[in-house]
This record gives structure tokens, sequence and C-alpha cells, in this order.
């Protein structure tokens, strides 16, 4: 089920992946999710996980993406400054 979104650039995707890892803390972005999963007190299984909450889920995906997204904006700040 993995890996449904499309990103624009495939190109970027090892680079997508080491920023998913280090947000989380984690050896491989693969185990993010299981990690942030673990931290909320969310029982993730491998592969199916339909008996989940979309609350739930949410908050494993929302953590993540919205901690990438945090990163990428501090990233692109400090680009700038060095620019200027």
């Amino acid at each position: 089920m993995g890996r449904r979104n499309k990103i624009l650039v495939p190109e970027a995707r090892e680079g997508l992946d080491q920023l998913k890892a280090k947000v989380t803390n984690s050896q491989s972005p693969e185990n993010a999710k299981y990690e942030v999963a673990d931290e909320q007190g969310i029982p993730l299984n491998d592969g199916y996980n339909g008996n989940i909450r979309a609350k739930d889920a949410g908050k494993i995906g929302g953590n993540i993406g919205g901690n990438m997204v945090r990163e990428m904006i501090k990233m692109a700040q400090q680009e700038m400054n060095k620019k200027q």
C-alpha cells in the first residue's frame, strides 16, 4: 500500500526519504511511521491497518508531514539567509 502518492520530481524520492528519517529520528524512512505510532501510543502493525481510527491515522501521518514541512521551510530560510 505504501508509496501511492506520486511526487512531482521522482528523483527527489531519496531526499524526501532522508528528510523523513531525519525529522522522525528514525534509522530508516520505512520505520518512521511505526516509531511515530509507538510514540503516540497507537497500535500500528506491518501490513493491513484498517482497524485503526482515521483520527489515529491522521496523528501519524500529520505528525510526519507537518515536521517535514517545518524542516523544509527552515532549510529554505537558512538558504535565503546565506544568499543575502
